[in-house]
């Protein structure tokens, strides 16, 4: 039995159009001897004594030359006498569950064969210290033990909230460090608390424990690493925010005004924290982004999910519809761990489901009120993380003369 009405079946559907996006794209040519470079810095190595086991925290999303970036920190830090080992920083991340964060590792090619260090997963933590509000810090028992904790990530927009301090290294000890039940904690605070929360909990883990420097990560607009740089650990708080409005001026954008039907081929906890990056759709699980100077976007339709969320849905409840195929794809178990772990069931609520792309679209444009919907405006993306290369419907070429912006073809 369908679930449209007649009149869905008569919409004329829109031909679709690649289209590439421009973006500045000066990447790293040299990412291991950028690295290196790095590591040459007194202070850097003046904070590593021999013998120190270091516990080198490594997150779950979907970064770019993550392995080769995380191998030449190891690498660099035994050529200083140190003995690392990593460990899986992603809080609830796998189920919350220990052996399925080290497969999450895994499956960014960093394993103990190729890393030639231990990986250890635990979700066992050791509360240090409380914030000014009294909310307790949680950090990965097997770091607390260790004599020195090396964050790695990358800096960039959150997906939840707006602040000095957003993603990065201060989040990566705060909350990925923090594994389950530091996570679980932070997150009953609510993200409007985030801006002073996140800093303040990173505060308590510098001044208690050990963090002689945490490698940092931009990527540009391509997805490409745009820089690593090794900052010292007294420094990472004053540092973060200068590097987030450097990755903030690179970020990538649909570069419209308005879209009718959003279509993603994919979303993914690899892509995003949110499943979909919100300042991408102007759409957070709360609700529409205040002042979002993004498209505006009536309706999204998802076609699956990433290899790299292992099943993982969390975020779907922002988009309107989901196909079939990506339906069965969903583990609710580790979708509803991360939302309520999160304090986000809202991220859990699942669209209504159709049964095919086509099916998808007409349900889509038939619900965009007050448009011509035989001359919808249609843009397709493989995901929010990827907005190079996308697909417009024709009636939107006009939009594209911009030589500066857009690149008719592929």
């Amino acid at each position: 039995m369908s679930i449209l009405p007649k009149s869905a079946y008569e919409i004329k559907l829109p031909k679709m159009c690649p289209v590439t996006q421009l973006f500045p794209n000066e990447k790293l040519a040299d990412i291991r001897g950028s690295v290196d470079r790095e590591f040459e810095k007194e202070h850097v190595r003046a904070a590593i004594r021999p013998g120190q086991s270091i516990a080198v925290l490594v997150g779950s999303r979907g970064i770019s030359n993550l392995a080769e970036i995380v191998r030449a920190v190891i690498d660099n830090l035994v050529l200083l006498g140190a003995e690392p080992f990593i460990i899986p920083a992603m809080g609830s991340h796998g189920g919350g569950i220990a052996e399925e964060q080290k497969k999450i590792l895994q499956g960014y090619g960093i394993d103990e064969k190729a890393m030639k260090v231990p990986v250890i997963a635990s979700m066992e933590t050791k509360i240090i210290g409380r914030t000014p509000g009294g909310v307790p810090v949680h950090i990965d028992r097997c770091a607390y033990e260790a004599d020195g904790i090396v964050p790695v990530g990358r800096v960039k927009v959150h997906t939840d909230f707006d602040g000095p301090i957003e993603s990065g290294l201060c989040k990566m000890l705060a909350i990925g460090g923090g594994k389950h039940n530091g996570c679980s904690r932070l997150h009953q605070e609510g993200f409007d608390q985030f801006p002073d929360l996140i800093p303040q909990v990173a505060s308590v883990i510098l001044e208690k424990l050990n963090v002689p420097f945490g490698a940092a990560i931009i990527e540009n607009g391509h997805e490409e690493t745009y820089m690593v740089e090794v900052i010292p650990g007294d420094y990472i708080l004053e540092r973060e925010p200068q590097l987030l409005s450097i990755s903030k001026n690179l970020m990538p954008r649909l570069q419209f005004d308005e879209i009718d039907v959003l279509v993603v081929e994919q979303i993914g906890k690899d892509i995003t924290g949110a499943g979909m990056d919100p300042n991408i759709t102007g759409r957070r699980s709360v609700g529409k982004i205040e002042d979002f100077d993004g498209p505006q976007i009536k309706r999204i339709l998802v076609l699956g999910l990433s290899e790299g969320t292992h099943n993982n849905a969390t975020g779907w409840g922002v988009a309107d519809f989901i196909t079939e195929e990506a339906r069965r794809m969903v583990e609710l178990s580790s979708t509803y761990t991360n939302c309520i772990a999160s304090g986000n069931p809202e991220a859990g609520r699942m669209p209504i489901t159709v049964k095919d792309e086509e099916e998808g679209l007409r349900a889509a444009i038939q619900t965009c009120s007050g448009i011509d919907v035989n001359h919808a405006r249609v843009v397709k993306i493989q995901d929010t993380l990827h907005l190079v290369n996308i697909q417009v419907s024709e009636n939107m070429l006009p939009l594209c003369r911009d030589k500066s912006k857009f690149r008719i073809g592929w």
